[in-house]
């Protein structure tokens, strides 16, 4: 077994990296908790159709990236590559559909199958939001509103910026979509081969393409702004408003799409321009045909989603652990009297640990360098009185004190 390693494309999560990680996910959820909303769980993995009818057969994530095999009872089972298919077979499955609104918050690991590279992985973890039964901007203003003071909340309001973009509603994009392919067809010789296999299958996914041929043509494609309809160009200066009385900063990028036809009015990013090419950290947007695919009734919802490893990576520093409390007994019945010591501490909710190893220098040498702020030092003479020696070692100063007393001369948290 030796030189085993994780498989490529995942990664360990220890120490420092695990704190990063959890301090993610909490402060999400504790964010996302001031505006109503609960966390959901769903399966790791689902029935392949919940990801390969709702993300499209011909999107990279089915036809690249899923982890999708075959259990032994013959059932095509997918590991989850996003989690928002997965919340709306969930809503569905379980009649919440005239339970409305549901407010949704989600983290976990997602798989795809794609190249490693900073802050990606095969094996990734997001947090997420899903606002069901989203009925107009103003809620899509407040989804948005909440992204951006988990951003905040996480200290990485000012390495962000929020890019919006409309998608107008499927009347709209059906006369875009059908300008753009008379476009690209009349210069499909131009097109990378990426792209023309994309033209008949997906056009939109062009306007995402990286490549510097098919950028070249994109300046002078048709401009989605020139296609809105009425009641379109009404949502997007609506939501342009609430934003802006919600506080929300933002550029217009309409360069920002989403290959679906359920996809409608809000699509928005937060990027970043610390880390590298990969520079959005959450990305969100409107849907108002998802759940209909599910098997449920026509509900329109808003929701984003946050790569937690890129979020981690932006973090300043890993949360610090609160310094414990180290208890030190000097000989065998002073040890057998740690043991509901260090009890009561943690009951108090304090970390605790009983150090036993060497001499009484060397104890002493290791509880400094873990960074404890207290020693608790029971000996043999201690114990016949039914007191400690409690050190404060930032201040260097130490005081007898009883046993029943020594949660309150902590001072209980």
């Amino acid at each position: 077994m030796a030189g085993l390693q994780p498989p490529r494309g995942t990664h360990d999560l220890i120490a420092d990296t695990m704190r990063r990680h959890r301090h993610v996910v909490e402060t999400a959820a504790r964010v996302t908790g001031t505006y109503g909303f609960e966390e959901w769980a769903t399966p790791i993995f689902e029935d392949t159709r919940v990801f390969s009818r709702t993300l499209g057969e011909t999107s990279d994530v089915v036809s690249k990236e899923m982890y999708t095999f075959e259990d032994r009872g013959g059932e095509s089972i997918t590991l989850r590559p996003e989690g928002t298919a997965a919340i709306c077979r969930a809503l569905v499955t379980n009649g919440l559909t005239q339970t409305l609104p549901q407010k949704v918050f989600y983290q976990g690991p997602m798989f795809r199958y794609e190249r490693p590279q900073k802050g990606r992985f095969r094996q990734f973890h997001q947090i997420g939001a899903e606002l069901i039964g989203a009925e107009g901007p103003l809620r899509d203003a407040e989804i948005i509103a909440m992204a951006q003071n988990v951003l905040e909340a996480l200290g990485l309001g000012d390495d962000v910026v929020l890019e919006l973009n409309t998608l107008g509603d499927l009347a709209s994009r059906a006369a875009w979509r059908e300008a753009l392919v008379a476009y690209f067809r009349d210069h499909a010789e131009a097109l990378s081969e990426e792209s023309r296999a994309r033209l008949e299958s997906n056009p939109l996914r062009i306007l995402d393409s990286k490549s510097e041929q098919d950028r070249r043509l994109l300046d002078a494609a048709p401009e989605f702004g020139n296609f809105l309809n009425e009641d379109s160009r009404r949502f997007w200066d609506e939501l342009r408003h609430y934003l802006t009385a919600f506080g929300v900063k933002f550029v217009e990028n309409p360069r920002i799409v989403r290959g679906l036809d359920y996809y409608s009015h809000t699509a928005f990013e937060f990027v970043t321009t610390k880390l590298g090419a990969q520079g959005t950290v959450l990305a969100g947007g409107r849907y108002e045909g998802l759940i209909e695919q599910m098997g449920g009734p026509a509900i329109p919802a808003i929701g984003w989603a946050g790569g937690i490893e890129r979020l981690a990576l932006l973090l300043n520093a890993p949360p610090e652990l609160p310094p414990g409390i180290a208890v030190v007994p000097m000989g065998d019945s002073a040890l057998l009297q740690a043991a509901p010591i260090v009890q009561s501490l943690r009951a108090a909710g304090f970390r605790a640990e009983i150090e036993t190893r060497g001499n009484v220098k060397k104890r002493m040498e290791r509880v400094v360098k873990s960074g404890a702020s207290h020693a608790v030092v029971l000996g043999d003479d201690e114990l016949a009185r039914g007191v400690v020696q409690l050190r404060d070692l930032s201040a260097r100063e130490q005081r007898e004190v009883a046993i029943p007393e020594l949660v309150q001369a902590l001072g209980e948290r």
